[in-house]
Parts: C-alpha cells; structure tokens; sequence
C-alpha cells in the first residue's frame, strides 16, 4: 500500500533553519503538499482554505488512499501554513488526529484498524523551493495508539496497544518531476516504547487441548534510534510492476539502528504460563536496491534472551551471544560481465543454559566454551536472466555463471573443537565436462581443525558415535589433512589445478 504521502503528512514535525538559498511561500507549500498526494493517487478534500495574513489556514482536512482491497484514511482539524519571513515556512497542525486502515480479503468481511496519532508541540519547517522542498522537522513526542478494531473475529479480542517515541528529530527532501521523484530523509528519536496488552476471549484450543481466554502482555523499548532513505521513486503505474520499476530507475537505499533494547512478553492460557525476556546492545538494518541488484544485513551486538514455558522439562533456557550478522548482495539485472555477489553470516560467542547441555550432556563431558559460526563469501556472477522477471526464470535453465569466489573466513568452534579456514577460486564455464557439470574451478581452501580428535573420543563416550564410526572418520581425515605444529592439530590444503583436485598435493582427481 502507498501511503508515503499520508505518512509525510502525519509526520508533522519541525525544526529552524538558517536563511536558505531559496524562498518559498505557504501557497506553494500547500500546493506541494496536494501534487504530492494526488501523485500517489490519494485524495484530498477540505472543509475550508482561508488566507490569513501572509498565512493559509487549512480546517477539516481529509487524505484517503485506497488500493485494491485497502483504504486509509486520516483527518486533521486544522494545518497552519505560516511565513517565516526567511525564506521558509513554517507548519503547524493540530495536536492529535485519526487514522483508518481497511483491509478487505478476497473471501471475507473487511477489517478496520482505527488508531490516534497525538503529536503534541510538533512544528515542520519548509525551505527550498517548489520542485525541490525541504522539510525539517522536531517534536517533544510522538504517539500513536489503537482506538478500536472492526471485523472478523474482532469481538472476541480485548487489545490494547500504543507506540511512543520522545525527542523525534529530522528532515526529508521531496524533489524531480512527478514521474520520478527523489527522496533523501533521515530521522533521529531518544527513545521508542511499545506495549500491547490482550486477551482472545474465544479462542480455539487445539484437538485435546482445553479450552480458555489467552492473555498477552508485550513491552519493547529501545534507545538511541537513526535511520535513513534515499532513493528514486516513481509513478504508481510503474511501482506496480518491479522489473518495469527497476528498468526505469527505481532506486533506495534505508537504514535503521538502535542502541539498547530490552523487551518481555508473557502469554498466560490454560496451560500455564510462557515468557520471553531479553536485552541487546545494539541493532541495525541496512537495504538497497537498484536496477542492478539488491543487498540486505541485519546486525546485534551483546544479546541476553530468557525463555520460559510449562512444556520445558525445567525452569527457563538463557542464551546470550555476543554477535549476529547477516549480509546479502545478490545481482539482479542480466549483465555482460560478471557482477559481484556475496554472503555473510555469522553468530560469535553463543552460550545457552546448563539445562539444555545436561539433556544430552549431563556428566559434563563435553566443553561447554562458547560457540561460534562464521561463513564470509563473495565473489562474481554473470547473470544471464533477468531475475526480476517470472517469464525469464521459467525457462528452466541457470539463471547465470559462476565466475568467482573467495571464502574470506570460514570458522566453526564449539565444544572444544575449531575449525577454521580461507580460499579464493576462479571457474572456467566453457569448461563443464570435467567437474560434472559444473564450471571448472582453479584456486586452494586452506584448512585448520584443532581439537577434533578430542572432540570426537567425547562423543563416543557419550554415545554418539561408535569407536568404528571415530576410526572411519580419522581415516578419512588422514586422506584429506596433515598433522599440524600444535596438538591435536590438523591442516589440509585443498587445491584445483590442472584440471585436477589435490589435497595437500596429492591428486585425488
């Protein structure tokens, strides 16, 4: 659903500025603010536009935009657009005003979502000039509760939910013609609380399970909230199509992060009582997407989680880690020469509760260290299919060539074992007989595992695996790996050349 100009709209937010390049007018301002709208295909109606002064005053305003099967719709009292005799303008709007959202299914009745956004003290301050508007804004606090919901099901849910930010501050930049138009905005906020509490008094029990009211009580806050968006937008007759999107220009960049983060929720039905709890140092988000491809990470620093639950065989189950990362750049677009590609996942330093390690490990056996997985790739890839495209990719075929890779960090660690590991290959596709199909590779991995064989004698007292499955396994190694400098060490060196695979400088193919 498109409602970025009814968001921009309740925004409403303001800061000062020093005297710009450009002047602008409140009749321009206003004017902007319905070009804006009516290009998104919103609607806009008011009750009454007066001059006052060298100011416009806007009473009953009223936004609508409807797509198939959803409406929004908000309604404001009064916008003030005011000369600022600098150049700029300054916005003003009432304190608090409702918003609607109806979803309608293609098999059911529709569901409406009523909710009040109070913004009290919020200002917004425009500078610049008609094609290119500037808005800077700032508020105290911004608040957006639910009111009501209307539909399916909806009688038999006692929900109560609100979402505060304090100390909100930012601008965003509105420019180009209507067709293609730009955006660049950032946002700063000290703090975001959300609770949600409710009750689903007619539930559905699962076969053999009692029936009974289910209760929820979920709080998150956060700190220190930034985020971003840059990018080209287009028309909605274009939006609707991605691949025509991306053809024309389509193009955006966001950001998130947030420093520490704290959240609970609790769930109370008949059987009992489950909780989730936990804490976190920091956390980020990062999107981009162009006609040539995409890319997404997520990131968090210094998690604590507690979970809790009347099927656990004991109290509760921690776990903590001190690193998550997750990174992805794919190409999209058909290209003529390789285009770069890559993928990064990583979790550091994981840790979880002795009564999880004592349901398979209970004497101990094992080193309970932390745990640790790193897999760091990138490499090169023709596309040679438009992978925007369902037409392109039902064709069967692969949708591209493989023509580099490089593992920047491979790392495995946990109970006592590590293994750990970097390489770089290069793959000829014109050459698909040799390896099976697949493009022949040129380059080396090369590999370390300390503590294996360890590990391994560990295993087999616990059961795990048998002394012939610890014999199988070693003989298998030694055809694969060296002993190294340090105890219970083994490296290997994997390499294809030639036409060939080598391990440790034995051909093996």
């Amino acid at each position: 659903m498109r409602v970025s100009g009814l968001l921009a709209s309740s925004a409403l937010v303001s800061g000062v500025l020093a005297a710009p390049a450009f002047a602008i007018t409140p009749a321009e301002v206003w004017q902007s603010w319905q070009d804006l709208s009516a290009s998104y295909g919103q609607t806009v109606t008011t009750e009454s536009v007066e001059q006052d002064g060298s100011s416009i005053v806007v009473t009953g305003l009223v936004l609508v935009q409807e797509d198939e099967g959803a409406r929004v719709e908000g309604r404001v009292d009064q916008i003030t657009f005011a000369d600022n005799g600098d150049g700029t303008v300054g916005v003003t709007m009432s304190d608090s005003f409702p918003l609607t959202m109806t979803v309608t299914e293609e098999s059911g009745d529709p569901v409406t979502v009523s909710v009040t956004v109070n913004q009290p003290g919020a200002e917004i301050t425009a500078s610049g000039d008609l094609a290119n508007t500037r808005y800077d804004f700032a508020m105290p606090e911004l608040t957006v509760a639910l009111d009501r919901i209307e539909g399916v099901d909806a009688d038999a849910l006692d929900l109560v939910a609100q979402a505060k930010l304090t100390e909100v501050a930012g601008n965003y930049l509105f420019g180009g013609p209507e067709d293609k138009r730009t955006l660049d905005s950032s946002f700063t906020a000290a703090s975001m609380n959300l609770t949600l509490t409710g009750k689903d008094l007619d539930p559905s029990p699962a076969e053999g399970e009692e029936a009974g009211p289910t209760d929820m009580n979920f709080a998150l806050g956060m700190a220190d909230l930034s985020g971003s968006t840059t990018g080209t937008i287009l028309s909605p007759a274009l939006m609707a199509d991605l691949q025509a999107a991306m053809a024309a220009g389509l193009a955006a960049t966001a950001s998130f992060a947030a420093g520490a983060t704290t959240y609970d929720m609790t769930i109370v039905d008949a059987t009992g009582t489950t909780t989730i709890a936990g804490t976190g140092e920091s956390t980020s988000v990062d999107f981009g997407l162009d006609s040539t491809g995409i890319r997404y990470g997520t990131a968090a620093k210094v998690v604590d989680m507690t979970f809790s639950t009347p099927d656990l065989p004991f109290p509760e189950v921690k776990l903590s880690y001190a690193e998550a990362a997750m990174n992805l750049l794919v190409p999209l677009a058909q290209t003529e020469a390789p285009a770069d590609f890559a993928f990064l996942t990583k979790l550091v330093d994981l840790t979880v509760s002795d009564e999880v390690w004592g349901i398979f490990d209970p004497g101990a056996v094992l080193p309970r260290d932390p745990a640790t997985i790193v897999i760091d790739t990138k490499g090169k890839a023709k596309v040679t299919a438009d992978l925007a495209d369902p037409a392109a990719m039902s064709g069967g075929g692969a949708p591209g060539e493989l023509h580099a890779l490089d593992i920047t960090e491979l790392r495995a660690k946990m109970a006592g074992a590590e293994l750990t590991g970097a390489g770089a290959f290069t793959f000829d596709n014109t050459d698909l007989v040799t390896f099976g199909g697949m493009p022949a590779p040129t380059g080396k991995l090369d590999l370390k595992l300390v503590g294996g064989n360890a590990l391994m004698q560990k295993l087999v007292t616990l059961g795990f695996l048998s002394e012939e499955d610890m014999m199988g396994a070693n003989m298998m190694l030694s055809m694969f790996a060296n002993p190294g400098p340090g105890e219970d060490e083994l490296t290997s060196v994997l390499e294809f050349k030639d036409k060939g695979f080598y391990a440790n400088g034995q051909r093996l193919q």
